[in-house]
């Protein structure tokens, strides 16, 4: 599956922009860190891309997610590897996450929501103003984006990151994206 045949599967399954917007920054971050990790950026930023394709498909059954998901993808074509991935990154699903890869979609998820809320917060709710020290100084904070799961975004360091390095390198990808994410 190519880039732009994903996008547009996201698209013919996903309704909400916002999520979409989530989808597209987890991406960006992805291929970041396949970079940087020198890793498969491709493959890296497909798992991002796909890891929540089936959020509106199960409705209240949660403990479908990533699941579903991972059919999904592999309906499409995706690798095991990325199907894998898209399927432990719910935790609940106690599928164990054995890669580089999953380990790194499962701090990647978070931390998307933790950047957004950050820029949201400043006056002009961009983010290009936005420091990694500002939201280091937020991680703390257990009522600042509380839905961004403060443990799965510190296990960065299960892909050799430090906390420091992880928030920088996701939040210049996310700045490098930022027209896309209205942010």
């Amino acid at each position: 599956m190519t880039r732009n045949e994903a996008l547009n599967f996201v698209r013919a399954n996903v309704r909400n922009n916002n999520l979409i917007k989530h989808m597209l920054a987890a991406e960006a971050i992805m291929r970041a860190l396949a970079k940087r990790l020198g890793e498969d950026e491709e493959e890296w930023g497909l798992t991002g891309l796909l890891h929540d394709i089936d959020i509106e498909l199960i409705g209240d059954n949660f403990a479908e997610h990533g699941r579903r998901g991972a059919d999904l993808a592999a309906e499409e074509g995706v690798s095991p590897e990325v199907c894998h991935a898209i399927m432990c990154h719910n935790w609940t699903n106690e599928v164990p996450c054995v890669t580089l890869l999953d380990k790194a979609l499962i701090c990647t998820d978070p931390l998307t929501g933790l950047i957004t809320a950050g820029a949201l917060i400043r006056p002009d709710r961009k983010l290009e103003g936005l420091t990694v020290e500002s939201l280091l100084k937020r991680f703390g904070e257990k009522r600042f984006a509380a839905g961004a799961i403060r443990e799965q975004i510190a296990s960065c360091k299960d892909i050799g990151l430090s906390l420091e390095e992880f928030i920088g390198i996701g939040l210049d990808a996310m700045k490098g994206i930022a027209g896309d994410l209205g942010l």
